[in-house]
């Protein structure tokens, strides 16, 4: 009888597994998990009841003593990982190993956390068992642990609909970033569009990037090869509005312009309309000339009085031939290292067609060549020698390289002074000339760092600091998306139903070997 006794023991203890096993996938007590589990119980029971005297001795016996001893050691091992684990859930590093960086926030990121001198409340509505949420935590996390200022927290909107009502949320995966009495909402998981609504939330005012037209200039709305409807969708990306500007038509350069940018004209400016840029340049304003090789010859002229040296050439470097471009795609790899745009750059970037750029580095006076060409370039100057195909460095007429493409300069705005709460502040004017308009063009951006590069600039001319950076790069891989059943599945049969298995048997050998003594 006891041996039946025994089967009917071991089938409790199977219909014990069995059933937690399909709760722990499910997460659901139905009837029949329910009616599983409790016929286990049942029969476990009935085990124990009948066999009690026999385990009652086993238990008494020398060989159990010594087995507590290692069983009150392995508790002991597994409290020590416990405690371990817990204290790693609130001191813990992470080790990003993937190729394309995909659970580091981007430098620009992190400098904008650093520097953040508001609250931020994020409150993330998505339901306990949303797939994404997990994703979305992450990031979060990832936020708050660069500052202080940072505080999160999830809300389900099943559980709670006042919650949701209340903040006017209808939809799931919705997050909302308040600061004061700001509120932006960002939809889905994007470190992207999660810090552009921090920057919205926290800046006083969006800065204005008007760009001229009326001379063949691009045209930021184009989404031809040529155009720069790339361009204008980046900047705004950085909470920065982009407008254009037709100056003849206007008195003056506007005043809620934070950098004017001439791009690639064909034409010369009038003189009237140079004036006006002089004009707001003498009262501290911030412009990026960038000018095409054989173009705009009395606009080259007039960065002169600035210091600014425009050839009248065409850059050749055989180092392109290396990276697959042609040879007057002049590539860059070494930047003014001691210039707030290009301290920590170190992305390659390419400038097809591009002219000679040079200014008389001064950095008492803010004056840097921040790119140059390679040592295996020169500004070629016969034009026609270019045409026909045959270029090459003549000693006395061509520039060895390095030739420089990109200078800045910072110079005393006429204006004054300015007050603030601190006193008086010396007003400072910016100007950039980049020999080559075609590198950040619809077809161009994209090229290494080319993007970068540019908004950089942009971001130094404007005054925003905390946006020079190397951005976030789309993540190359896709990862698996399991549904809460299947994750739960794999949990438990990847990583505990195994191992248990594996114990069991140890055990079940153990107490055989020592029963065969």
């Amino acid at each position: 009888m006891k041996q039946y006794v025994s089967y009917l023991g071991l089938l409790g203890i199977l219909l014990l597994a069995v059933g937690g096993v399909i709760y722990a996938v499910q997460w659901e007590m139905t009837t029949p998990v329910a009616a599983v589990i409790w016929a286990g119980v049942l029969l476990s029971i009935l085990f124990l009841y009948v066999n009690f005297s026999e385990i009652k001795s086993v238990f008494s016996g020398r060989s159990v003593k010594y087995g507590a001893n290692a069983a009150i050691m392995a508790a002991v091992f597994i409290g020590i990982l416990v405690m371990v684990a817990l204290m790693s859930i609130k001191y813990k590093t992470r080790v990003d190993l993937t190729a394309t960086r995909r659970y580091t926030l981007s430098a620009q990121t992190q400098k904008i956390l650093k520097g953040l001198k508001k609250d931020i409340e994020v409150i993330s509505f998505y339901r306990s068992d949303e797939r994404t949420r997990q994703a979305m935590e992450d990031i979060l996390q990832s936020y708050a642990s660069f500052t202080p200022h940072f505080t999160y927290w999830f809300v389900d909107p099943d559980r709670k609909p006042g919650e949701a009502e209340k903040h006017g949320v209808t939809s799931y995966r919705t997050t909302l970033v308040k600061s004061g009495t700001r509120q932006e909402t960002v939809s889905y998981e994007s470190e992207e569009k999660l810090t552009n609504a921090v920057l919205k939330v926290t800046r006083d005012e969006i800065k204005t990037i008007y760009f001229l037209k009326g001379h063949g200039e691009n045209g930021v709305l184009s989404d031809q090869k040529d155009g720069y409807k790339a361009v204008k969708d980046s900047i705004e990306k950085e909470n920065l509005a982009v407008k254009e500007l037709f100056l003849i038509e206007k008195d003056s350069v506007p005043s809620d312009s934070a950098v004017l940018v001439v791009s690639g004209p064909k034409k010369d400016l009038l003189p009237e309309e140079l004036k006006k840029i002089t004009d707001y340049i003498e009262r501290g304003g911030s412009v990026l000339f960038m000018l095409d090789p054989y173009t705009v010859p009395e606009l080259a002229k007039y960065l002169g009085a600035y210091g600014f040296q425009v050839g009248n050439d065409i850059i050749v470097d055989t180092l392109s031939k290396v990276f697959g471009a042609n040879y007057l795609v002049p590539v860059v790899t070494a930047y003014e290292k001691e210039h707030p745009v290009t301290e920590n750059f170190s992305l390659m970037t390419f400038f097809p067609l591009a002219r000679s750029v040079t200014l008389e580095r001064d950095p008492a006076r803010g004056a840097y060549m921040l790119a140059s060409s390679g040592n295996g370039s020169w500004a070629e100057t016969d034009r026609k020698a270019l045409e026909d195909g045959k270029a090459e460095f003549t000693d006395g007429r061509d520039r060895r390289g390095p030739v420089g493409i990109v200078a800045v300069g910072a110079f005393e705005a006429r204006a004054g002074k300015e007050t603030q709460a601190g006193g008086e502040r010396k007003v400072y004017s910016k100007v950039a000339v980049i020999g080559d308009s075609d590198f950040v063009n619809n077809t161009n951006i994209n090229l290494a760092g080319n993007r970068d590069f540019f908004l950089n600039t942009v971001s130094w001319l404007a005054e925003e600091a905390d946006l020079i950076s190397i951005r976030n790069k789309p993540a190359g891989l896709t990862p698996i998306i399991l549904t809460t059943a299947q994750g739960r599945f794999v949990f438990w049969f990847g990583v505990v139903i195994p191992p248990s298995l594996i114990a069991i048997a140890g055990i079940g050998f153990f107490l055989k070997r020592r029963s065969g003594k």
